[in-house]
């Protein structure tokens, strides 16, 4: 298929390039694919050691930097790529020592991903290993490690259960205590004699207190509200809590507030710990922005000095950071509006926050800090890069994850002179083509509503592969959908290999644009929830349009010629462009997509959730990719894991039946035992592989169309 007639998307007079000696070598897909990814830094509680989880082509492993050099070296030695994830790296409370959980959550029916289909089996545990290196010590089966701060015990999760296990001796977990409804999110009082957690009871929720010594459960202030995100004040005699309304039922069918909508406010709470008094510190405003932003991770409530509580909030229509007095009174912006937060740390005295943004650069992250007693934010970071992940370390310095357009995510240092320098030490193989690399353009197109769409432009290198004629041209759609793709190698694992083939694309002469489209992040929440959306009327399809409207329009696109991409919603935006314009879209790939809205709201076995009406089955159907299904006649490429936690295998089973009885070319490639986001890099490298030979073959030639 990648002959010499087909040789992935050369258009015509492109192939006499070929025998030019001052031309590079096309770069591959194990080439550009061989970037190490790193997540979750985390800094130790001295200030003095940085650690994070290291991706390289499938081997997960933690690593670790210290003062004065900060060398990145490997702590682990994990060295196959089977598909076990590590998470949730904590450090122990003496800064010599991490906890990691190696292997995922299992699915509905109890299973834990084994995507090698190994016959023993996988597991979900936690681990332990020394900052000095050696071999990693099990702890037991579990997830969520929270130290103790004496340093003696952890905490675990098993089962929605919280356990405990001595960090010496290796002895085996046992139940911390029993109690009804799911526990998690378990938290230590700073003199480790309590615990706190989360008690989730579908419709409603508690915040708990476990007293080690009495053994004993205490419930703060039950209510018929969901309470989440205890955080202890700094004396242990208080917890601060985030206290949001309880749902009608679990797994009702909600649509998408439109800007009118009055949504539930939430409060921030603060209680006292020996009389479980609670008592309203501050409440969101009423009208379209009250919800508590589902954004917000861990840092969405933080203990910060002075008895200050610093908590996300979208009530000027854009994720920011606020700050109230544990006594109560006026919220306090610390954050610029007209742009979003994306994660934030306090710095180790709690007097300043850390944090990532888009202000100022709406298609970038950057860092800034600034005083919880308020007052003008400063920047960390700035420039034509990316950087995000800020953890502070002893003398003030900021450790930090970071990339640009040619340079893939990597782990760094803030220096005041040159930036964000990266950490000596970590790889970067010989074989990624960081300088065959293009870069992005921002562009900005109009719906036919006149809604403002930002789309990232890849070019083909000039004298590339592809330097005269009309080209064939490839759209890209994230996931999600609340994801936003950027000027740079992305900030997550999926989309830092999207961003990776949307590069290759480009480098085969391909002209491709990424659509940041509606109901997406990074833009405000008019723009991210609108009534419109999805399963109740796809009205981002607009933004499809009017992104093919700009490559139609282009004098270098061959407007027959026009292939879509994406997974998940990304898949799903694929297949409805492919249902409603096969006249406009000539292929498409689609991964774990979105194909009947109908299907995913009932649920598969189908259970009917209570007051789900006809009408609104029907309305989903619409919405979907099957209620157009009689008018798709271009080919795509299916690709799916068949032990996906987040879109049902049956959406791919089911569209694939319905295309073949229509003699619709159908190719597929199936994973067993794959999740949602492929665990092994080698499913990744042959679904990439599978999606450039499928455009190559359905996009790389003029043929008939000419």
């Amino acid at each position: 298929m990648l002959a010499a007639g087909l040789w992935l998307g050369l258009p015509p007079g492109a192939a006499a390039q070929r025998g030019r000696t001052d031309l590079p070598s096309p770069f591959t897909i194990p080439d550009i694919l061989s970037a190490p990814f790193p997540s979750e830094l985390v800094a130790s509680p001295d200030g003095r050691r940085v650690a994070w989880i290291g991706y390289e082509q499938g081997k997960r492993n933690v690593w670790v930097a210290e003062a004065p050099a900060f060398r990145a070296r490997r702590l682990t030695r994990y060295t196959e790529d089977d598909g076990q994830e590590l998470s949730d790296l904590t450090w122990t409370a003496d800064s010599r020592a991490l906890l990691y959980v190696r292997g995922s959550g299992p699915n509905a029916a109890g299973e834990t991903p084994n995507p090698t289909s190994d016959v023993r089996g996988q597991e979900q545990a936690v681990w332990l290993v020394s900052a000095l290196g050696g071999a990693p010590r099990r702890i037991g089966a579990g997830t969520s490690p929270t130290p103790s701060p004496s340093g003696e015990r952890v905490a675990l999760v098993l089962r929605d259960t919280i356990w405990s296990a001595p960090l010496r001796g290796g002895a085996a977990p046992q139940v911390l205590f029993r109690a009804r409804g799911r526990s998690g999110s378990p938290m230590w009082s700073p003199n480790g004699r309590q615990l706190a957690f989360v008690s989730r009871r579908g419709d409603h929720g508690f915040i708990g207190v476990f007293d080690v010594a009495r053994r004993e459960v205490r419930w703060i202030a039950p209510d018929v509200d969901l309470d989440n995100l205890p955080r202890w004040s700094p004396d242990g005699m208080k917890i601060g809590f985030v206290r949001r309304p309880g749902s009608l039922f679990p797994g009702a069918p909600s649509a998408v507030p439109d800007s009118g909508t009055t949504l539930p406010p939430f409060r921030i709470m603060v209680a006292d710990v020996a009389t479980l008094d609670a008592r309203e510190a501050w409440r969101s405003p009423g009208g379209p922005d009250g919800a508590f932003p589902g954004m917000a991770g861990e840092w969405g409530l933080m203990w910060a000095a002075d008895d200050r509580l610093v908590f996300a909030s979208e009530q000027t229509g854009w994720l920011g950071l606020y700050a109230v007095p544990v006594a109560g009174g006026e919220a306090a912006r610390l954050t610029p509006g007209g742009c979003e937060v994306e994660d934030a740390a306090l710095t180790s005295d709690r007097r300043e926050v850390l944090y990532t943004s888009n202000c100022g650069d709406v298609d970038r992250r950057h860092v800034q800090r600034v005083a919880v007693a308020g007052g003008a934010p400063v920047a960390v970071t700035s420039g034509p890069g990316l950087e995000w992940r800020p953890v502070p370390l002893e003398g003030g310095r900021v450790a930090v994850l970071r990339s640009d357009v040619r340079h893939p995510a990597s782990p760094a240092l803030v220096s005041d002179t040159a930036g964000a320098v990266v950490l000596d030490g970590w790889p970067l193989p010989p074989a990624f083509p960081i300088e065959q690399l293009v870069e992005p353009q921002p562009v900005i197109v109009r719906a036919a509503d006149s809604t403002e769409v930002h789309l990232q432009l890849f070019l083909p290198p000039p004298g590339g592969l592809a330097d005269a004629g009309r080209r064939p041209a490839i759209m890209f759609f994230h996931g999600g959908p609340v994801r936003q793709m950027l000027l740079g190698w992305h900030n997550r694992g999926y989309y830092h290999n999207a961003y990776a083939l949307n590069q290759y694309f480009a480098s085969r002469g391909f002209v491709v644009v990424s659509v940041n489209y509606r109901l997406g992040i990074g833009y405000g929440r008019r723009f991210r929830d609108v009534p419109c959306g999805g399963r109740n009327g796809a009205c981002e399809y607009q933004d499809v349009l009017a992104a093919a409207a700009y490559l139609r329009a282009r004098p270098d696109v061959d407007s027959t010629r026009i292939g879509l991409w994406g997974g998940s919603y990304g898949g799903y935006l694929t297949a409805l462009g492919l249902a409603r314009n096969s006249d406009r879209f000539a292929a498409g790939v689609d991964l774990h997509g979105v194909h009947d809205w109908a299907v995913i709201a009932q649920g598969f076995p189908f259970e009917r959730p209570p007051g789900l009406a006809d009408s609104v089955l029907a309305r989903m159907r619409r919405a979907s990719p099957v209620g157009d299904v009689e008018r798709w006649r271009s080919p795509v490429l299916l690709i799916h894991g068949d032990d996906d936690r987040n879109v049902q295998f049956q959406q791919t089973t089911d569209l694939a039946q319905r295309l073949r009885r229509r003699g619709v070319r159908v190719e597929q490639l199936v994973f067993p035992d794959e999740v949602h986001s492929f665990l092994r890099h080698a499913s990744w490298l042959r679904a990439y592989r599978a999606a450039a030979e499928f455009f190559a073959g359905t996009l790389g030639t003029r043929e008939a169309r000419e």
